[in-house]
């Protein structure tokens, strides 16, 4: 399932290459029919991400709403006009950015140019998937315009240059400014959105009065949005916390330092494009990291591993029905 920092790159997506122009929607599917002729022709506004939802802004004060949810994904085709905000190209996140200001190319084992996806500053006839396995910009030359409907397309979105399909969301609705404001309200906090110290306050509150395991808190999207698999078991190592410890049982200082490594793991995975979560790397430890999915987390997909910290075996169970990765020794 796509966790925040994606749902966030992809908003970017669209308030850089379809806000302010008139949309084309349709449903190649069917599925989505009737929404779609709500929204088609009219110009999108507004863009935005709060957690793993999405919300694109329509002129007569019509939302669309997509959660990604396990399958989903946005494929973008046509003149794809990067945001240079996102995906740096050089920058080496989280660390320092001492890297050159030409892109470098490393290829990851699913075929990703880690350092370019989603982000270095072009224009490009080219097409572009953007979903949990993000895949980098491949130039299409002289290719058909508007591309052809392949599989099962929910939603198009399209304008003169640029092209959008929707595949296999959760949630897909045509929403009004309420019912807007009534899913955001059911949310946690988000790190992106709105006051800082405020949304601090609101994480450490919904922490530190329950007696639920801090393992299972951190995938509840009421007290913290955005936060899946991955940085779960990420974050509980990198504080050296057991999953299973009640939230309110966690001192206070300890529930902030969740927070403000998820606001930084966060920026890093909306700027790279990867759920980078290992730091203090070597140059040659950063880009074989880059290059290779397994290489980038502390505990996460490393069931029955070697702890990199301790040795001990990673042990792998399962928690409310997902997997959850941790070091029984560390996180003691």
């Amino acid at each position: 399932m796509p966790e925040g920092h994606s749902v966030h790159r992809i908003a970017r997506q669209f308030a850089r290459n379809f806000v302010g122009r008139p949309v084309a929607v349709s449903s190649p599917q069917g599925r989505f029919a009737d929404g779609a002729a709500a929204l088609d022709g009219r110009e999108m506004t507004g863009a935005r991400a709060v957690g793993k939802q999405m919300f694109l802004e329509f002129a007569g004060q019509a939302w669309l709403r997509v959660h990604l949810g396990l399958y989903g994904a946005w494929d973008f085709a046509g003149e794809i006009l990067v945001d240079p905000t996102i995906a740096s190209a050089n920058g080496r996140m989280g660390q320092t950015n001492q890297r050159g200001t030409d892109a470098e190319r490393i290829l990851d084992d699913a075929g990703e140019n880690s350092l370019a996806s989603i982000g270095a500053p072009r224009k490009a006839r080219g097409h572009v998937r953007m979903s949990e396995q993000t895949r980098g910009i491949a130039d299409a030359g002289e290719a058909e315009w508007p591309p052809p409907v392949v599989g099962q397309v929910r939603a198009r979105l399209l304008t003169d240059l640029t092209c959008a399909d929707l595949r296999g969301p959760t949630a897909c609705v045509v929403a009004t400014p309420d019912e807007v404001r009534e899913v955001t309200d059911r949310l946690g906090p988000d790190p992106l959105v709105g006051d800082p110290a405020e949304n601090e306050e609101r994480f450490v509150a919904a922490v530190r009065r329950r007696g639920v395991a801090i393992g299972q808190l951190l995938m509840d999207q009421a007290v913290v949005s955005g936060i899946g698999n991955v940085y779960r078991a990420e974050m509980l190592f990198r504080a050296r916390l057991d999953p299973h410890t009640p939230g309110k049982r966690i001192p206070e200082e300890l529930v902030r330092e969740l927070w403000r490594d998820w606001t930084r793991l966060l920026a890093i995975g909306v700027e790279t494009g990867q759920m980078m979560t290992m730091d203090g790397l070597s140059d040659a430890e950063w880009r074989a990291a880059m290059a290779s999915r397994d290489d980038r987390h502390w505990v996460y997909h490393r069931a029955g591993l070697p702890c990199r910290v301790c040795g001990t075996e990673i042990v792998l169970e399962e928690m409310q029905a997902r997997k959850l990765y941790w070091c029984p020794t560390c996180q003691r």
